[in-house]
């Protein structure tokens, strides 16, 4: 066989992979075209872009039939104005194309963080076909549902954390994403965090550098922000940024975080202490296992830990925002030697189970049964039954060292 023919033999892998991403993307847009998708959170962007071009008060704005409000920082407004410039059923299009490339992307850069000695080919051949299964799970659909931006900010951080050492412009994607949703800024706790424990070793290392760049990326768009919308950024940072009320109930089904699982286990719409306890303690935990494991030179599992954390200390953290599931199930796809927990941690985001249970504006949420309360807190509850089970797992192998 010739080199141009053994060549094309070898393509052809790749092409049906390709093929069959490509075919499943299509399904999944008929599908959300079937279901008559609102991309509401698409539409209060606009609204928010339009209040910034015309001069409003951002934080008093109210958009769609929902009335919701703004909750980002006011960079968000300031990126959100070229929606303005389309018209809608444009911009839905464009907001559905572009979020099937990210996820693409957020699945390639997973991959290139969990096995980067693969070769180009083999990557790409596992990008298409784990982005063809991975498409359907919950909040990437959900993300698309309503137009959300969490598979962008997914991909920014993931940009940065799989840079090569020394690239300059590592950092960059972190501080952006943190300037527009904040809890990004995890990352650089945990960037700066193992770049001070190395800090003996190797003096000032490519960890703090990341760290470094991170922090001056946010607090250089956050300043340019003030200067352009100077009361809006004082009314957020001093006044918006503490209304957590102004996202929505913690206890909704929705909320798949440590304080929504609370709130419903306690018939409350407010935790208090109970969570801000809890939160610190499991956020404690979770990234000392974090850091642990970037020092071992495992940044795959710290990154997949960190955003974990970040998912479950938040105190709102909607289901779309899980879409971190996708390194996630790469990461235990290639870790895992049994096959059930993989299974098992797929269906969990694969199965829609939190939205089995009663939810409406009635909030029936408070007044949830315990089966319902475990498909309620489906996510959280898998990420810390994973996080236990990985930390029982080191702990019986540094006392059997």
């Amino acid at each position: 066989m010739s080199v141009i023919a053994a060549s094309r033999v070898r393509q052809w892998p790749l092409a049906t992979a390709a093929t069959a991403c490509l075919l499943s993307l299509i399904a999944f847009w008929a599908a959300q075209r079937a279901a008559h998708v609102t991309m509401l959170d698409l539409m209060v962007y606009r609204a928010e872009g339009e209040t910034v071009r015309a001069g409003g008060d951002l934080y008093a704005m109210r958009a769609t039939s929902a009335n919701l409000a703004m909750t980002y920082p006011p960079f968000a407004g300031l990126l959100f104005t070229p929606l303005t410039l389309v018209g809608v059923p444009e911009m839905r299009t464009l907001a559905t194309a572009g979020n099937l490339l990210l996820l693409v992307a957020l699945v390639h850069l997973s991959l290139r963080l969990v096995t980067p000695g693969r070769s180009r080919t083999a990557q790409w051949k596992a990008t298409f076909w784990a982005a063809a299964v991975l498409v359907w799970c919950e909040p990437v659909w959900t993300t698309l549902r309503y137009g959300q931006i969490n598979l962008l900010i997914a991909v920014a951080v993931l940009w940065d954390l799989t840079r090569r050492e020394g690239n300059r412009w590592a950092g960059l994607g972190i501080g952006l994403a943190t300037a527009v949703k904040l809890t990004p800024g995890l990352f650089v706790v945990l960037l700066m965090a193992v770049g001070l424990f190395r800090l003996r070793e190797t003096g000032w290392n490519h960890w703090l550098r990341q760290a470094a760049t991170a922090t001056a990326v946010f607090l250089g768009t956050t300043l340019v922000s003030a200067l352009i919308l100077p009361y809006d950024s004082k009314r957020f940072w001093t006044q918006t940024l503490f209304e957590t009320g102004r996202v929505g109930f913690a206890e909704e089904t929705a909320n798949q975080s440590l304080r929504g699982v609370l709130a419903r286990l306690m018939h409350t719409d407010d935790p208090g202490m109970w969570w801000a306890a809890t939160a610190a303690v499991l956020g404690a935990v979770a990234m000392t296992l974090a850091v642990r494991a970037a020092l071992r030179e495992d940044k795959a599992l710290a990154v997949v830990v960190c955003a974990l954390t970040a998912l479950m200390i938040s105190p709102i953290s909607w289901s779309h925002h899980w879409v971190w599931c996708v390194p996630l199930l790469i990461l235990l796809a290639d870790r895992v030697r049994t096959v059930w927990p993989v299974v098992a941690v797929a269906l969990a985001f694969a199965s829609f189970a939190l939205w089995w249970v009663p939810h409406d504006p009635g909030r029936p949420e408070l007044d949830q049964n315990p089966g319902q309360m475990l498909l309620s807190g489906v996510y959280p509850l898998a990420a810390a039954g994973l996080l236990a089970g990985y930390a029982l797992t080191r702990w019986r192998r540094s006392r059997t060292a």
